[in-house]
């Protein structure tokens, strides 16, 4: 059963169907020299601020709506904040000229009525977005991988932390080394035999790779040493 027709067989949405055909264009983003066809050029962003709690009810009614709305194929993405008594959702706009279902600045506040929830049209602000650039490329093609800074700190801070840091970590990491096979030598030299059995030699012990150490099997010996023996 689909649910999404459920929710569309009430209320005004139903109406959205068959409402403002305009002609059809087709939008394309060329990548590596392919054509792609996108759904949309523009779209709108709708922030709504000072809704009623008390008509919001508490969070799980508040997540029922946000959950309604998605549900709308104009809608393209919706939250709903209920302890800040606000809304922003991004819509496909009446008058855009695609083939996608449509709505209108009236039609978000209908919804919301019928929800139990009245919305001031004083507290709507509206902005145009630029599918491609605002909604498609941060998706497929970000910019950067968001970093954190560690709990504690800010990014300002961790910004100048971080080289020391790094600098550090690879200092640190080079002196585990050494002083491993420090030990390792020193190993081989208080137990020949066991060195001479495994194929290593106590003159010119073998220095082992990572895998080696971990493992204690080396692909290029017949043998293997691991230093816990």
């Amino acid at each position: 059963m689909d649910h999404r027709e459920i929710q569309q067989e009430s209320g005004f949405v139903r109406d959205l169907k068959s409402a403002n055909k305009e002609e059809y264009i087709d939008y394309s983003i060329e990548e590596s020299g392919k054509s792609y066809r996108i759904p949309y050029k523009m779209v709108r962003e709708m922030t709504i601020t000072n809704i009623d709690k008390t008509e919001l009810k508490d969070i799980p009614h508040t997540a029922r709506v946000q959950y309604r709305l998605l549900l709308l194929d104009a809608v393209l993405k919706a939250k709903i904040e209920f302890i800040r008594g606000k809304a922003t959702l991004t819509y496909n706009p009446v008058g855009e000229a695609n083939s996608k279902e449509k709505m209108s600045r009236d039609d978000v506040i209908r919804f919301f009525a019928e929800q139990g929830v009245h919305i001031d049209p004083k507290n709507i602000v509206e902005r145009d977005v630029d599918y491609i650039e605002e909604i498609y490329k941060p998706q497929f093609d970000p910019a950067q991988i968001r970093e954190h800074a560690p709990y504690g700190y800010t990014r300002e801070e961790w910004k100048r932390m971080k080289p020391d840091y790094i600098k550090k970590t690879i200092e640190g990491e080079q002196k585990k080394q050494e002083k491993f096979h420090a030990w390792q030598d020193s190993y081989i030299s208080r137990y020949p035999e066991m060195a001479k059995e495994y194929g290593i030699s106590a003159d010119k012990p073998k220095k082992k790779g990572l895998l080696a150490r971990l493992t204690g099997r080396d692909r290029s010996e017949k043998g293997y040493w691991f230093h816990g023996v």
